[in-house]
């Protein structure tokens, strides 16, 4: 099959003013000519009752939460779904996540689920916690359907779903959600993989601004499930959440990262993610103690990243934990910094050591001087508060001449690698 059309290749006039995603034109556009190509899956995704935000909080305060809610998609399909992904506004509180890449209706079901569970997360809005109820209808193409034809059978069926409130998702071909593994059966295969020891670690490098050596990696999960394909952390976690396994996951995951990292030499700095539902897990500190000391792996080369989406669910309890974890000797470090809600509260309430940018922070912080007068107030807020500056998604030379000049500390992103294994860390750091 001929490559997709990339999303990238959207003009900027064609792009939703308010999210800077694709608009529904642009969309049945890309539909239309992937769709020529071959078969492509497709799901909308609507907010249910987003109304009622405009209503409680106003316009304003829906526009906001529309545009955090786009960065959370746009970081999902690009970290669980991949290239030959399109991500759209098409309308209100309506997003269309689109794939030209090869994918099975099982696994389209899944992502779905996940992207969920994602969007469904606390959102703060002007003092207050929302917590959306997103819809999702799901397709497959048929080969040469157009966009416009597919849009409609999304509609119809997001339609339909939405006056079911018991019902998440449906297909829009009518039929019932896709057969197969059941949510039982799925739980069954994760925990048999984690005893096979089959859910792998690719680490993705971070690189000094200054010298371009290998300063860091951070961990990431993927599972190659061998009737589902690559499921990545994402989705992973979803299937985790279903089965209240999320803390044996985190272990696991921990765990085989800190085993493999240990074996480098010189030492490399660790990241690992951490979620909602280990901040709030009271054997989460006790854990990590453990790990490191079966490890030997030195806490202060540890660090937990934490976004603050999963701090929102209990900030008194999360920071607690994450004073705990600092008090081991385990750096802190807030993730996806720019693409959420982090205020200076929460900056100086936790004992914060890096802040790591969103890639959506810095996009064209090397033609739009506004982006970069930005970046030079966050690394200026930063240094007065003695924290370091990681930047994520650098993908041309002309951003990291950009970092380079406003005395950022490093970076990651497909300009010098993208996630790799750990036997290709080792070789680096050699």
């Amino acid at each position: 099959m001929d490559s997709a059309i990339p999303p990238d290749a959207i003009d900027d006039e064609s792009r939703d003013t308010l999210t800077g995603l694709a608009g529904i034109a642009s969309a049945s556009d890309w539909l239309d000519r992937n769709g020529a190509k071959g078969f492509v899956h497709a799901m909308l995704l609507g907010l249910h009752r987003f109304r009622s935000v405009n209503l409680a909080y106003g316009q304003s305060a829906g526009d906001i939460a529309l545009v955090e809610l786009a960065q959370r998609i746009r970081i999902f399909a690009d970290e669980e779904i991949g290239g030959d992904t399109l991500v759209a506004r098409v309308g209100g509180g309506d997003f269309l996540v689109a794939s030209a890449g090869k994918v099975s209706r099982e696994r389209w079901q899944w992502l779905a689920e996940a992207l969920a569970r994602r969007v469904s997360r606390v959102l703060p809005l002007r003092g207050e916690e929302l917590q959306l109820a997103p819809r999702i209808a799901l397709l497959r193409g048929q080969p040469g359907e157009g966009g416009p034809a597919l849009l409609d059978r999304l509609d119809q069926a997001l339609t339909t779903l939405q006056q079911q409130p018991a019902r998440r998702l449906q297909w829009a071909d009518g039929s019932h959600l896709a057969r197969g593994r059941s949510a039982a059966r799925l739980e069954a295969d994760m925990i048999g993989a984690m005893a096979r020891d089959e859910i792998g670690i690719v680490f993705q490098p971070q690189y000094a601004v200054a010298g371009g050596d290998i300063v860091g990696v951070e961990a990431l999960a993927r599972w190659d499930h061998p009737q589902l394909g690559r499921i990545g952390a994402e989705t992973l976690f979803a299937l985790a959440e279903r089965g209240d396994h999320v803390a044996q996951v985190s272990r696991h995951i921990a765990g085989r990262a800190m085993w493999q990292a240990v074996e480098w030499k010189p030492v490399i700095p660790l990241s690992l993610n951490i979620t909602a539902e280990d901040l709030g897990d009271d054997r989460l500190v006790e854990d990590c103690r453990l790990l490191l000391g079966q490890t030997g792996y030195p806490p202060s080369s540890l660090t937990v990243e934490v976004t603050e989406h999963a701090l929102i669910a209990d900030f008194e309890r999360s920071a607690a934990a994450l004073e705990q974890l600092a008090r081991l000797g385990v750096r802190i470090a807030l993730d996806d910094f720019g693409a959420g809600y982090a205020n200076f509260r929460t900056l100086k309430a936790l004992p914060v050591n890096t802040l790591k940018l969103d890639a959506s922070l810095v996009r064209d912080i090397d033609r739009d001087p506004r982006d970069r007068a930005i970046l030079r107030a966050i690394v200026a807020m930063a240094r007065a508060l003695g924290q370091k500056v990681v930047v994520e998604g650098i993908e041309r030379e002309s951003q990291l001449q950009v970092l380079a000049a406003e005395g950022c500390d490093a970076f990651q992103g497909f300009l010098r690698s993208g996630p790799i294994p750990a036997d290709q860390i080792a070789a680096l750091s050699r």
